[in-house]
């Protein structure tokens, strides 16, 4: 089949073959980054957190007296979860990781804080912490009793040993052992590094920092206090029960205000991040849709408007293949334009999206499958028209004329 005249035949009739090569365009630009979007997300929301969060549950509990003691109280809540039967461990902390919300820290590694700051998650917890999470340390050590402080958050006073992630660590200190290296936070006060972990995920799941995280010894007695616990496999909602009753008779000042799981605030937080695949992954099949009808009006309009032509090309002994051929070869002229046109506009949406919106640049192969894609949907969707075409009788044709 000859594509040049072919095309001079589209030429001759441009209007509908260009507004299908300008949707087919628009259609690979939004789908190319839709769907690496969607992939993005689940890659994301799908990768190892170094806890174990099927087994984990949190504990929020409120002061309401005057004589409420913050340390003694924690203590004796602390006592009193680990003794439950099922509990592997507790720990107090001052947020709840995967939750959204936390705290987080710019660190230097230098005492004047002069250049850039490597910006980390922060944990405050005692030293059944990683324990707790179900994190292993893969070099250093972990915190003794001793070296737990009880602090005022108002008076909040960085300890001098911390914790932290193997992402971190490749942040600070490039190519370098972290192990007693230091590095500065709010003041001039050197933080040593006695402990790695390779993964230990925080707060916020979007942060490009969600695995650098930092974990000092401390516990925060303020009104407002939080527990992690960690169950054995299978028992946690039989534990959560058994702790909220516990903790409610406790009588220390102070009442539980939840109990949830924290795959409760994983999900919670991943709402949006769901909303948006459903979102996006609907888009792309009502504009893939349209676009397959588009093409498929556009090639029935074409033989209708065609009939004597293919009558009569019928009749000089062109087979009905050659029809089918025609016809295809006509869509993929119109389809390679458009995908021609549309690879321009996938890197631009792109570009526009990394700049406004802080995700990663498209992974160059997502345009060359979303081109294959959809040369593939513009031949199916001009089959059907094709064929149509194809039966048309050369008497019929002739008669018409």
């Amino acid at each position: 089949m000859e594509i040049r005249p072919i095309f001079s035949s589209l030429l001759r009739n441009k209007t509908g073959a260009v507004l299908i090569s300008l949707q087919i365009a628009l259609t690979l630009a939004i789908i190319c980054n839709a769907v690496f979007i969607i992939h993005d997300r689940i890659v994301k929301m799908d990768r190892p957190t170094g806890m174990d969060v099927d087994n984990l549950f949190v504990v929020d509990m409120t002061a309401y007296s005057p004589t409420y003691n913050p340390e003694s109280a924690i203590r004796s809540h602390l006592d009193m979860l680990r003794d439950i039967p099922g509990v592997v461990d507790v720990s107090p902390s001052q947020a709840i990781p995967l939750s959204g919300g936390g705290w987080s820290d710019g660190l230097y590694d230098n005492p004047d804080r002069k250049g850039a700051n490597t910006g980390a998650g922060v944990f405050h917890m005692d030293e059944h912490g990683l324990n707790t999470l179900g994190a292993k340390l893969s070099e250093g050590r972990n915190f003794t009793h001793d070296e737990i402080q009880y602090q005022n958050p108002d008076t909040y006073n960085h300890p001098s040993i911390a914790i932290v992630t193997r992402a971190f660590a490749e942040k600070m200190f490039p190519g370098q052992d972290p192990l007693g290296k230091v590095f500065y936070e709010a003041d001039p006060k050197p933080v040593t590094v006695i402990g790695v972990v390779d993964t230990l995920e925080g707060y916020w799941p979007t942060w490009e920092g969600f695995e650098r995280q930092i974990i000092f010894p401390t516990v925060f007695d303020r009104p407002n206090t939080r527990y992690l616990v960690r169950t054995l496999p299978g028992q946690r909602d039989a534990v959560m029960k058994v702790a909220e009753q516990k903790l409610g008779d406790s009588r220390q000042g102070d009442f539980v205000r939840h109990v949830r799981t924290l795959d409760w605030w994983r999900d919670r937080t991943n709402e949006g991040d769901h909303a948006l695949l459903v979102m996006l992954a609907v888009m792309s099949g009502l504009i893939l849709a349209i676009t397959a009808l588009g093409i498929v009006g556009l090639a029935s309009f074409s033989v209708s408007q065609r009939t004597k032509q293919i009558g009569t090309r019928r009749a000089l002994g062109a087979r009905r293949r050659d029809i089918v051929n025609y016809f295809m070869t006509e869509n993929w002229l119109i389809t390679s334009i458009g995908v021609t046109l549309g690879s321009v506009f996938a890197v631009a949406l792109n570009y526009w999206l990394v700049t406004l919106f802080k995700i990663p640049p498209i992974s160059w192969y997502y345009i060359p499958v979303g081109i294959l894609c959809l040369w593939g949907l513009g031949l199916v969707a001009v089959l059907g028209p094709a064929l149509k075409a194809a039966a048309i009788p050369p008497a019929i044709a002739t008669r018409s004329v």
